[in-house]
């Protein structure tokens, strides 16, 4: 019987060999980003056809295999299915005896931290929570997109350095989450990307219905100008007839809306809202004009339209918004 030393798994060769379960928008772009690399993709698990197809396109002459199988191959596994069918398919692999002691276990969930692996960690796995900060499309333009890409990171901390590394192999750029604070980290970038499509997307409709035959070579230049400035100025770059206090432009608005788009009243209520009391307490919006604006979105939100004046009465700043 051998009585040489057996090498830590902390301190594994530098390529891995990748596997990923649930063939989804992110996990064969990861994968395909490790590739390039140096590392080798060797299995992925995929059920729909939309999966089969992606993993076709990013990861060529892979197989497609069960998730147990996956494990069996790789030293690097990327889990990367629905934040909640997460819990259950961790638990299942460890239960199942999939998990190898001294193997890479990574999920991408944003929402759930390294304890979600606690079951891993039990059956002598590595757990790693590598959450890319970007929107995914299933194209190849994903793996392009990982450069410069935020990940939150989160691990046991005799892992950082590791998980770390993976990120900047990747091209990412690692931000140190910790583990309580995963679900707000996530509400933020929910907040911000997801809910900034849904805008997109209802204002395009919106310009569609006005007539404007290119609402997206419109919106552009408008939205990134909007967004470059907001990165840079945060709150002090709010404009428009909210941030001014004009009344009547808002009922106006809601006007229109209610008869041409009643689906968006709701949001635009809500947003104008926000955007109001934003703007009060960052000094944009002066206090006495603030008061007829709130109350005509009180009294909007009821759908008791207000009198607020002839629109546009309170301010006539030329901007965009």
């Amino acid at each position: 019987m051998s009585t040489a030393q057996q090498p830590d798994p902390r301190d594994r060769p530098a390529r891995l060999a990748v596997g990923v379960v649930g063939a989804g928008r992110v996990g064969p772009a990861l994968a395909a980003s490790l590739q390039l690399a140096g590392h080798r993709p060797v299995a992925v698990s995929g059920v729909s056809d939309a999966s089969r197809r992606r993993a076709a396109l990013l990861l060529p002459d892979v197989p497609l295999v069960p998730p147990a199988e996956v494990l069996q191959r790789a030293d690097l596994v990327l889990l990367t299915v629905p934040d909640d069918a997460l819990p259950g398919l961790v638990e299942g692999l460890a239960e199942t005896g999939a998990v190898r002691p001294g193997q890479l276990i990574v999920h991408t969930s944003g929402r759930y931290g390294a304890k979600v692996l606690d079951p891993v960690l039990r059956a002598g796995g590595l757990p790693l929570a590598l959450h890319p900060a970007m929107t995914f499309t299933g194209s190849p333009v994903d793996v392009q997109r990982l450069a410069g890409c935020s990940f939150g990171v989160t691990a046991p901390d005799e892992l950082r350095l590791a998980a770390e590394a993976l990120v900047i192999e990747m091209g990412g750029e690692p931000e140190w989450i910790a583990e309580e604070s995963r679900p707000l980290y996530h509400a933020a970038l929910a907040l911000g990307a997801n809910h900034l499509v849904t805008l997109v997307a209802q204002s395009m409709e919106l310009l569609r219905t006005a007539g404007v035959e290119a609402p997206d070579r419109m919106l552009g230049p408008l939205l990134g100008a909007a967004l470059d400035n907001a990165l840079r100025s945060g709150d002090g770059a709010l404009t428009g007839p909210v941030a001014r206090g004009d009344a009547g432009t808002v009922a106006a608005h809601v006007a229109e809306l209610r008869e041409h788009a009643p689906q968006t009243v709701a949001g635009y209520l809500a947003m104008a809202r926000a955007t109001a009391d934003r703007a009060l307490a960052h000094g944009l919006l002066k206090p006495e004009l603030a008061e007829d604006l709130l109350g005509v979105l009180a009294d909007e939100a009821h759908g008791t339209p207000g009198n607020p004046g002839a629109p546009g009465t309170h301010g006539t700043e030329g901007d965009a918004g």
